[in-house]
């Protein structure tokens, strides 16, 4: 089976650090061209630099669907239509919900579901307007947790958002099901990222990852394989799923 991404035009949101810097690396090593969004220019420049003439670093910020809209013209305009989304820009907020401000909700909300939305939706967009629905080679994929299949203290409105992602990854595969657009949601564990700080070096994070079954974090490079297949053409068959990759932590 073939799942070279050989050819595919990549746009990653989120690609300053943890997850999207990695995806970057990993689209590019399996022969895609990628375009990486961030409010932090100098990550993604830098990264740009490292990934060479297949990378291109746009300032993005999915609270501004300006912003959004100014990256895919960037995309277009250096390396043709996007036809691969990787919606991965994410905050956290910890805290109980009775302590929680407002602002820090609205943030949440913004950034990981309003945002991740956006982004998805221009994508489509214009996938279907350069007639995707023949090639069906369109490829969406929206990074949830699995802290929406869990409940827990102090991750309340981030759980509940991630949980309504993996919906909004079944209603957009409904609405883009015969216009040539997979897509699919990926639920990782808990994974060592900036996102966790240092959580699990106190003495409550310590207690969190012996609460594992296998009393590990999972290893960002869990994410590899199904990310690329989802990304790839031998997915085609593919959508509307959601993939929980934890190495049992959620069971």
């Amino acid at each position: 089976m073939d799942i070279s991404l050989n050819g595919r035009i990549a746009l990653i949101t989120g690609a300053s650090s943890g997850f999207g810097a990695h995806f970057a690396r990993l689209l590019v090593r399996e022969g895609a061209r990628v375009v990486i969004g961030a409010r932090r220019v100098d990550r993604i420049a830098a990264l740009a630099e490292e990934l060479g003439d297949a990378a291109l670093a746009v300032a993005m910020d999915v609270n501004d669907e300006a912003s959004i809209i100014a990256a895919y013209d960037a995309a277009e305009a250096k390396f043709g239509t996007v036809d691969t989304v990787i919606a991965n820009a994410g905050i956290a907020a910890p805290g109980r919900s009775t302590d929680l401000p407002a602002s820090e909700i609205a943030a949440v909300v913004g950034t990981n579901f309003t945002g991740l939305y956006l982004t998805a939706r221009e994508g489509a967009k214009r996938m279907i307007a350069a007639g995707f629905k023949d090639s069906e080679r369109g490829r969406i994929v929206l990074i949830g947790s699995i802290t929406a299949e869990l409940t827990g203290q102090g991750e309340t409105a981030y759980a509940a958002i991630k949980a309504g992602v993996a919906h909004l990854g079944r209603q957009f595969a409904r609405e883009w099901v015969r216009q040539g657009i997979n897509v699919n949601t990926i639920q990782p564990g808990y994974v060592q990222t900036e996102i966790q700080g240092d959580w699990f070096d106190t003495p409550g994070g310590q207690a969190h990852l012996k609460s594992f079954h296998r009393r590990r974090l999972t290893p960002i490079e869990a994410l590899d394989a199904p990310l690329v297949f989802l990304c790839s053409d031998a997915s085609r068959h593919v959508t509307g799923a959601t993939i929980t990759v934890d190495d049992g932590q959620v069971l």
